[in-house]
């Protein structure tokens, strides 16, 4: 009989804290004793004492020359005394030790004569000057780091510096990581259709070293009850914490909730966050063991807002909360009533302020961890947010690094990719580009509402047969700039050797066709073309199927998925397809005309300008040049309201 396996839809920091109750009597961590070179970045288990004092002697502080500061009393510039060598004075440099005689010393800038081993002295010294007296940086027997302390490099330096050999601190905290899934293979592996790379293991991995544990990675094991529950008790006599990946939901190869539940215990099975909500938590032998989600979004949302707060505690460490900035949202965005959501944005800082645009919403897709600067949460309970409203942001990166980096919402095209690394090189990493692809007519939108540096666009006007500029002057009242970047061909894309002979818009009635999204130039030159045909976007199979960028049309097409799709000549030549040539386009930047005097816009220009950049567009094949760089500005008539 089917069983619902999920206990509960318990909020984030609820189950956060009734977890760390049944954690809280957990074994107390192990210690040991390590070589002193090996302490760095460790944790005292134990206060440490000096077993020598520093400096152990007398020691001179300067070069110059050890005296008895009261045969130096009487001397000034009108007194000048001189002092014999041996009997009044011994030479000394710094660190060596003060003979018991002497009790100062005297810098060699400040001798007046040196010659025949006598030195001529215009001021009295006083006593213990220049000289670092015995105890003055450690005293034996005194505590020089106390217990639970983090070893820094400096800790080490005074620790050897008072002949400390061997230090007890707490063992690494382990943790095991066990990947499981039949589908899974590893990256030395070549995948065949039905196969899985699996690389949450190194995401896991990666995050464990970051939150200050030890991770253990385990061999992936197959969706086999038995080999999973071995391999979990092999990690937990092994590690102070297990992670397995996958197997937490509730499917019929979903294991983890009853391999925990037979050998341990099962205290929260279902989290009310979106994603990661089948995560399971519990303990084995007072070990905690927590089930983690397969997709790779959703394991990061468990990892980053459960595992990370668990292991910082039991390794008796503060959590460490992301930096929080407030932005305006671009859009709305939709969430369930049931979960907290956790939400991917780009940021942009935009007219002094910052501006949070979504991305891809995905529990599978890694990029856009890649490519995300924050995380947004909205509150369990909450139907969405809405657009302009202000937001708090969780950083992922340096808001440094978002405040040098040009923001880019509209249309896509490989070119974005070349000057966002052109960019990169030429700033040595300090100015950068972040692309979001919403389509040609959303991005006009975004420079409208003033959420964007540029908007890469080609917007087809059906009326004058012309880009870009009616578009503008139809939907913007502002002063803006278009800057040429270039022309580009557009097609369409078929298989190689074109088996279904596609020779214009007429033949993509009775095939599988695969289009862009709504809003983009290329959809809005498709529809005008349909139109001119006569022909109804309901003949067309697959018109309502939709891909965000040329790159991941293209590659539908290859793999088989669509027999057809309007996309540029360059994704085609990439991906080895036949391209059937229909026009010739604009594809230009369009931005607010202040934007011009920023250093963002003059290092783009610079760029787009450059040999080397136009020379690796070129070799894309599909493109023209010949303006790319120039400028178009773009006056709008002011509007004047009169009242009385």
């Amino acid at each position: 009989m089917y069983m619902n396996k999920y206990l509960s839809n318990v909020p984030l920091e609820e189950g956060l804290e009734k977890y760390l109750s049944v954690l809280k009597n957990s074994r107390v961590r192990d210690t040991e004793y390590i070589d002193i070179e090996e302490s760095l970045n460790r944790m005292s288990s134990d206060a440490v004492y000096a077993k020598l004092s520093s400096p152990f002697y007398n020691c001179s502080a300067m070069d110059g020359v050890a005296v008895k500061s009261k045969s130096t009393f009487f001397a000034n510039e009108q007194n000048i005394i001189t002092l014999i060598e041996g009997k009044d004075y011994v030479e000394v440099d710094t660190g060596d030790p003060i003979p018991k005689q002497f009790d100062a010393v005297i810098m060699i800038e400040d001798i007046l004569e040196k010659d025949n081993n006598k030195v001529k002295i215009y001021k009295p010294a006083i006593p213990w000057q220049h000289i670092r007296c015995l105890g003055e940086d450690i005293v034996e027997k005194e505590m020089l780091i106390p217990s639970f302390h983090n070893i820094k490099p400096q800790d080490v330096g005074a620790m050897i510096s008072a002949r400390i050999d061997k230090i007890q601190v707490f063992k690494e905290f382990k943790v095991g990581i066990i990947p499981t899934g039949t589908e899974l293979i590893d990256r030395y592996t070549d995948p065949k259709i039905g196969d899985i790379i699996e690389f949450n293991s190194r995401l896991f991995e990666g995050l464990i070293l970051d939150y200050e544990g030890k991770p253990i990675l385990y061999p992936i094991v197959e969706d086999n009850y038995e080999k999973i529950k071995h391999s979990v008790l092999q990690a937990i006599k092994e590690c102070d914490m297990v992670l397995v990946n996958a197997g937490s939901s509730q499917g019929r190869e979903d294991y983890t909730y009853d391999i925990i539940d037979e050998i341990g215990e099962v205290c929260i099975h279902g989290l009310a966050i979106k994603p990661g909500k089948p995560a399971i938590l519990g303990h084995i032998q007072g070990k905690p063991i927590i089930g983690i989600p397969g997709y790779p979004v959703s394991a990061w949302v468990v990892m980053e807002n459960m595992v990370k707060p668990i292991l910082r505690k039991l390794i008796y460490k503060d959590l460490e909360t992301a930096k929080i900035i407030h932005a305006a949202l671009s859009k709305r965005v939709m969430s369930s009533l049931k979960y907290e959501e956790f939400i991917r944005v780009k940021l942009g800082f935009i007219d002094n302020k910052y501006v949070a645009t979504p991305i891809k919403r995905g529990a599978g897709t890694i990029t856009s961890l890649v490519h995300a600067d924050g995380v947004i949460r909205v509150p369990q309970n909450i139907e969405g947010i809405e657009e302009g409203s202000l937001v708090n942001v969780e950083l992922l990166k340096d808001d440094n690094n978002i405040k040098n980096t040009i923001i880019s919402i509209g249309s896509h095209d490989i070119v974005m990719d070349i000057i966002n690394d052109e960019l990169i090189k030429s700033s040595l990493g300090k100015v950068s580009l972040s692309s979001t692809h919403v389509g040609s007519f959303q991005g006009m939108l975004a420079i409208k509402k003033h959420e964007s540096h540029i908007a890469p666009i080609h917007l087809f006007d059906t009326d004058t047969e012309s880009y870009n500029i009616p578009y503008i002057e139809k939907y913007i009242e502002e002063d803006v700039a278009i800057i040429k970047l270039v022309r580009r061909t557009q097609g369409l894309i078929v298989k190689k050797g074109n088996p279904f002979n596609i020779k214009s818009i007429k033949d993509l009635v009775n095939i599988r066709y695969i289009n862009r999204q709504k809003g983009s130039g290329t959809r809005i030159l498709l529809d005008y073309l349909l139109n001119k045909e006569g022909i109804k976007k309901s003949e067309i199979s697959g018109y309502e199927r939709e891909e965000s960028t040329h790159m991941s049309l293209a590659k539908a097409i290859q793999n088989g998925d669509a027999d057809c799709g309007m996309g540029v000549y360059s994704a085609a030549n990439i991906f080895g397809l036949d391209f059937i040539p229909i026009c010739d386009e604009e594809y230009d930047l369009l931005l607010n005309e202040n934007m011009l005097k920023t250093d963002y816009i003059k290092s783009l220009l610079d760029v787009i300008n450059k040999e080397i950049f136009k020379e690796k567009v070129i070799s894309l094949g599909g493109y023209n040049l010949d303006n790319t760089g120039k400028v178009i500005k773009l006056k709008r008539k002011v509007k004047v309201e009169y009242s009385n």
